[in-house]
């Protein structure tokens, strides 16, 4: 069987004034963006493990015990997700908020094996549930759901973190060594729900956009907020038609009146689907990271921004991870008729009337970051999580951490603070791990570089 070793320190930096929120450029009266800034898709909280059993990990000379098997979430507004976790050594915490992500957004990120976790989600339980049948292939007699769970989880741990873990349960092992041995890779599955581009500007009587819906839905219910539409902002198509659903790869945009009051609106899109195999779920706070074994029939949901005004600065903020340069990277663009100036961890930076810039901020592994980036008109984009880019070994043994939540920039952070603190141990609620102490390390400054915009590709 093969093993891949993976060596890292532990790094859990709490964010403090580097991570700070940016400064308008003019006064305003835009409603204000009370949610942070995710992909789109399903959101969930966890429950925790419900189906599971036990291994052991063979780390530096030390074996550790663990629980291993299936979590459960709950999906915000109805429906039920399965997962597995795939960063053994960071705990799960119980209520944890989830969001479906990326690969990229995660420690799957540059993991050439990634598509093999695809391979074993969709060839073993809870997928296959005729565990007659899964247990034949395997060579494992007398299968169990638990046994199921357990060797899942386990052939997912070889691949995802290239740990040396084996199942308690003989039967559970067998299936395991079956699961990892005919893996091959799988492309990643398309998101559920995005709107592409997240942020359109674009001036008072104009059509703002296209966005472009992405989905495996049937029918995606899109609209407006009430107070936006009740001042007459429409959803439309391009010949001008107003609509109020869409499907995969329709293109809409935002209309806004002619004489309409400078300001910005949430294109909110909402549609009830399952949930594709194999996506990735990323914790705002440090919590392990999850890729999905099942979902019920779930509810979806996705935002697009659109700002607009008459005259001056028009800002659209996006930002997305980016674990190849361990950073997040906000996107700044500006289709006004005067240059955007902003601040952000006390250095101003401007991007020209047209023109697109991308300001990276770098981030530590581990790291979690809570800010907000303000504009003219009162236009304000919050953006909140985890830098979790790397799965973690010690040769110390496996370790639980607890962190507090992130604290606060001084200047511009209008986020409430989050409550979740860690509950449980590696792969959650495990009763066998010792906790051991973890270095805080605090970053003190970090250099902010401007990069020309360059096209997202899926990994």
């Amino acid at each position: 069987m093969r093993r891949r070793g993976v060596a890292r320190l532990a790094a859990a930096t709490l964010v403090s004034g580097l991570v700070s929120g940016g400064l308008l450029a003019t006064a305003g009266t835009a409603a204000a963006d009370g949610t942070p800034q995710s992909e789109g898709g399903a959101s969930a909280t966890m429950g925790g493990l419900k189906t599971f059993g036990a291994a052991v990990v063979r780390d530096g000379g030390k074996d550790e015990q663990v629980s291993a098997g299936l979590f459960e979430m709950s999906v915000d507004n109805g429906g039920t997700l399965q997962t597995y976790g795939i960063d053994l050594r960071n705990p799960a915490q119980k209520d944890a908020r989830y969001h479906e992500t990326s690969w990229r957004g995660t420690s799957l990120s540059g993991n050439k094996n990634a598509g093999r976790i695809g391979w074993i989600l969709n060839n073993s339980y809870p997928q296959v549930n005729d565990l007659a049948a899964l247990a034949s292939k395997a060579g494992a007699k007398g299968l169990t759901e638990q046994d199921a769970a357990a060797g899942t989880q386990v052939a997912i741990w070889r691949w995802s973190d290239g740990a040396r873990v084996d199942a308690v349960d003989p039967q559970a092992e067998k299936l395991a060594d079956y699961l990892e041995k005919h893996a091959r890779n799988l492309p990643e599955p398309a998101a559920s729900l995005t709107l592409d581009p997240s942020a359109v500007p674009g001036h008072p009587g104009e059509r703002l956009g296209p966005v472009t819906v992405h989905t495996n839905a049937d029918s995606v219910a899109v609209a407006p907020p009430p107070d936006a539409a009740a001042a007459g902002v429409k959803i439309v198509d391009k010949n001008g038609k107003a609509v109020t659903s869409a499907a995969d790869g329709s293109r809409i945009y935002v209309q806004v009146p002619k004489k309409m009051q400078d300001g910005s609106a949430d294109l909110t899109a909402q549609a009830s689907t399952t949930v594709p195999v194999g996506r990735a779920f990323a914790s705002d706070t440090r919590s392990q990271a999850q890729i999905l074994a099942g979902s019920s029939e779930s509810t979806v949901s996705a935002t697009a921004t659109a700002s607009w005004a008459a005259e001056g600065a028009i800002p659209a903020l996006s930002a997305e991870k980016n674990c190849t340069k361990g950073s997040l990277d906000v996107t700044a663009a500006n289709k006004g008729n005067a240059p955007f100036t902003f601040d952000l961890l006390g250095a101003e930076h401007t991007i020209p009337a047209g023109q697109t810039r991308t300001v990276a901020i770098p981030l530590q592994e581990d790291q979690a970051y809570d800010f907000t980036v303000k504009g003219p008109a009162g236009y304000q984009k919050w953006f909140k999580g985890v830098l979790d880019c790397k799965t973690e070994s010690s040769p110390s043994g496996l370790g639980t951490q607890t962190l507090g939540e992130p604290v606060p920039a001084a200047v511009g952070v209008t986020a409430p603070a989050d409550t979740n603190l860690a509950e449980t141990g590696s792969t959650s609620a495990t009763p066998y791990i010792t906790g051991t102490a973890i270095a805080l390390v605090v970053i003190g400054g970090a250099a902010l570089v401007l990069i020309p915009k360059r096209p997202t590709t899926e990994d």
